[in-house]
């Protein structure tokens, strides 16, 4: 049970927000740690079994002992709840909401529309950012610009998986590309609302804002393609994603500039 395992978990599994962690300032890396090592577990707890009942059953102990830790009980002996509850402590049990999003992933159905993905998104990556930069000093006054912020980094993420979970059946009902290209421009339009509200958002927030280097180049080679999930999407750079961590540490800047529909999304 030790803040080293959440550690070796994000670099492995979520690298950019393993980055945005070591930006952050020091007294509020463990706060991060945990959380994003949180979110990890929450996400692939539906996936640990074929079956819908059994995949809500392993969800439901999750959200069960986050809010036994709300109401001041110690979890069992847990690599990532033992961390979270020494960091969180009674805190934890205001992550609920982040399990119960992930009810969804359980019954192992595709979204018929697209506006169940955007409440999906906003529940998880939004959920998940609002969480974090509250945990960094954030006020309600930074909250519209918190969410769609993650609404933009969800989408992106979300997006970017697609053919994957197409393949699966969890992507879209009717994966038409106009439904994809619309999908994208919200991403690409909560990133700009992110963006103009910038100022709201305290710069001890910053870290949690991070939505990585990709994000916005997702987003943007989807709109500009008409939503082709086909078409291949340029990667990101490894002195790219430095850059963009290096910005973050030294300047606080977690937005994004420029997102041209029609040639795609630069940082």
């Amino acid at each position: 049970m030790t803040l080293e395992t959440c550690s070796a978990m994000l670099q492995e599994h979520d690298p950019d927000r393993f980055g945005a962690v070591l930006a952050a300032a020091p007294q509020s890396r463990d706060k991060l740690l945990t959380l994003y090592a949180l979110n990890l577990e929450l996400a692939r707890a539906p996936f640990q079994s074929n079956e819908p009942m059994l995949a809500r059953m392993r969800l439901q102990w999750w959200i069960d002992r986050l809010a036994e830790m709300g109401q001041g009980t110690a979890p069992p002996s847990h690599d990532v709840l033992g961390p979270l509850w020494q960091v969180w402590g009674e805190a934890a049990g205001s992550l609920v909401p982040l399990a119960e999003a992930r009810e969804r992933d359980c019954a192992r159905e595709p979204f018929a529309r697209p506006g169940e993905v955007l409440d999906y998104v906003n529940a998880t990556a939004g959920g998940l950012m609002w969480a974090a930069a509250k945990a960094l000093g954030a006020s309600d006054a930074s909250r519209d610009a918190v969410l769609a912020q993650g609404r933009g980094q969800g989408l992106a993420a979300w997006l970017g998986a697609l053919p994957q979970l197409q393949s699966l059946g969890l992507g879209l009902l009717d994966d038409q590309p106009q439904q994809v290209a619309a999908l994208a421009q919200a991403g690409v339009d909560a990133l700009a609302a992110a963006r103009a509200a910038r100022r709201t958002v305290p710069r001890s927030a910053a870290a949690a804002l991070f939505a990585g280097p990709g994000a916005a180049g997702v987003l943007g080679q989807l709109v500009a393609n008409g939503g082709d999930i086909g078409a291949e999407i340029a990667a990101v750079s490894p002195f790219r994603q430095r850059a963009a961590l290096a910005r973050l540490a030294l300047t606080g800047r977690w937005w994004v500039w420029g997102i041209p529909a029609s040639t795609g999304a630069c940082l």
